[in-house]
């Protein structure tokens, strides 16, 4: 009687499990892949088939169920473990032989078998894996798959197998199921954005709130519906997005306070917000109310970005006259608007750079000439000392993420040269600083038509460049009431500025045919207006200094017509 028994429990078995194989779709039809597809296509065809089933957009009878399968598949697929275990054993967790562990409910003890076992032991190929556990709670459960075993033993002999047991072991509720993908279609809205930082009060207050940097922001409860078409769809706009922006989740469960305080409880679904420098220098916070798919959530993202760098004309810029405590770096490029990269940028150094940006399509321009660069993209940085340098031109770009490391280092060099350049500052309190180095970029500024008498120091070496700094500097002092403080507007009015004979020796050439090359130091009177000039190569002291001042202001120095108008490189 028991054998009888056996062989009936085993027939059905057999009945089950070619039922369940037929309930059980394959996974790559699901998400209409070939087996061997790359993880990018699967993601693809995941959101694909994520917008056109999801529960808020499609409303049709049957979409709910599909959207969750597409779901489980993805959760198996996506995994390169499960993956693995899948193509083996038709099983995401492919226990091999025999399993003492919990098949699927506490308590529960089983064991596995795959399909041909019986004649080779091998588990080959694409073979399924089918679990029987006994006992533990809910054994009545029905499978994935929609019906249980008693269901199959009420059919056949009229009644379930809850009570008795004929094989006199107790078995309870026995529970027969198919563990294949489907079986974890109900803990689909179960996941956690495992893969997304997580983000508590302390992380959001030290390292979002104000650090430069815009973040994207999961706000998720456990039991919301597509979870996992939320976090998907994050993940690739943080890979696009990468270096540029940071991603995180806050699980409102376990960071109630935190949520609470955002005001971004989620009710339904996930909420996605941003933390954005869009509206200003503080950040704010700002909710994302799009389609839920990687273009429109990258390009809201974009949008907000950090603004600190000043879109300006290159015609009418100068930099010696910018307000501002920190170094300037300018950005040439053929882009109609600032770049994602620099915007990046603008944010992660706002607080040591000033930033600007200009589009440049004419390279030949006279303005784009003198500042010395060749191809484009191009960064101009501008020393506190009035010298400006070519950071980099001709900027190629791997990746988002690469040129925002690399382009991070150029500026922190140039932070060091600059700090440098300042360390030979004095601190006058009235001419406010050092003498300036005429360059191509300022010398309209301090050597304009606007400027009736430009006083420059010439130098050749390192040593006669700090002597005339300082002696500029106390004369300038002296002759500092004489001057218009508004825009060199009187007629008593002098800039000083030095001037590096070594790289700006045709400047010298369009005022004398000698080119003053004999003189290792000497000073130049130069009025921009009338294109004339006056030299005095004596020996340069303070008091020197003061007397060529004086004879100029006074009109004793005789000026003569420069060769050509003098231009700088």
């Amino acid at each position: 009687m028991i054998n009888r028994s056996l062989f009936s429990l085993i027939f059905v078995g057999f009945l089950f499990l070619s039922l369940i194989e037929s309930k059980n779709p394959d996974l790559y039809k699901v998400l209409g892949v070939d087996r061997n597809a790359s993880q990018r296509e699967i993601q693809k065809a995941f959101h694909k088939l994520s917008l056109q089933y999801h529960p808020d957009k499609n409303k049709n009878k049957g979409a709910q169920e599909k959207f969750a399968e597409i779901n489980n598949a993805y959760d198996i697929l996506s995994d390169e473990q499960k993956r693995k275990n899948y193509d083996l054993y038709g099983d995401e967790r492919a226990n091999p032989g025999f399993d003492g562990g919990n098949s699927g409910e506490q308590g529960g003890h089983g064991f596995s078998f795959r399909p041909g076992e019986w004649q080779n032991m091998g588990g080959q190929g694409g073979s399924k894996s089918f679990s029987f556990s006994f006992g533990g709670p809910g054994s009545g459960r029905q499978s994935s798959s929609g019906f249980g075993f008693n269901d199959i033993f009420s059919n056949l002999f009229g009644g379930g197998m809850g009570g008795g047991n004929p094989f006199g072991g107790g078995m309870g509720g026995s529970q027969f199921s198919g563990s294949s993908s489907s079986g974890r279609s109900q803990q689909g809205s179960k996941h956690s954005a495992k893969n997304i930082p997580s983000v508590n009060t302390q992380l959001y207050r030290k390292e979002i709130v104000d650090g430069g940097m815009t973040w994207l922001l999961l706000a998720y409860t456990s039991n919301l519906q597509g979870l996992q078409h939320y976090r998907s769809v994050i993940e690739e706009v943080a890979t696009s997005l990468q270096g540029a922006m940071k991603v995180g989740s806050i699980n409102c469960e376990s960071e109630a306070s935190l949520c609470k305080e955002l005001g971004v409880y989620p009710r339904r679904v996930p909420k996605i917000i941003v933390y954005s420098y869009a509206s200003g220098e503080k950040g704010s916070l700002v909710e994302y109310g799009g389609d839920l798919d990687v273009k429109s959530m990258k390009s809201f993202c974009q949008d907000n970005l950090p603004r600190f760098s000043k879109r300006i004309k290159l015609d009418n810029f100068n930099a010696a006259s910018e307000a501002g405590k920190f170094p300037k770096v300018l950005l040439l490029s053929t882009k109609k608007n600032t770049p994602v990269i620099w915007r990046a940028l603008s944010g992660l150094y706002r607080n040591r750079f000033t930033f600007y940006d200009v589009e440049v399509h004419d390279m030949s321009d006279p303005s784009v000439k003198n500042l010395g660069i060749n191809s484009l993209p191009a960064i101009i940085g501008f020393l506190s000392d009035g010298e400006n340098q070519v950071l980099k031109s001709g900027i190629s770009v791997k990746d988002l993420k690469s040129a925002i490391q690399g382009l991070s280092g150029l500026l922190d060099s140039f932070e060091k040269m600059n700090k440098k350049a300042a360390s030979t500052k004095n601190d006058h309190s009235e001419s406010g600083g050092n003498i300036p180095l005429l360059t191509a970029s300022n010398f309209d500024h301090i050597c304009g038509v606007k400027v009736p008498v430009c006083l420059i120091g010439v130098f050749k070496s390192s040593t006669t460049r700090d002597k005339l700094q300082k002696i500029f500097q106390s004369v300038s002092q002296k002759t500092y009431s004489r001057r218009q403080s508004s825009a060199f507007g009187s007629r008593d009015s002098l800039s000083y500025a030095l001037l590096d004979a070594t790289k700006q020796q045709s400047f010298l050439n369009a005022l004398d045919k000698s080119g003053f090359k004999s003189s290792d130091t000497f000073l130049v009177a130069y009025k921009p207006k009338r294109g004339t000039f006056a030299a005095s190569q004596d020996e340069i002291t303070e008091e020197a200094v003061e007397r060529f001042v004086s004879s100029i202001l006074n009109g004793d120095v005789q000026f003569s017509k420069t060769r050509q108008k003098p231009t700088l490189k």
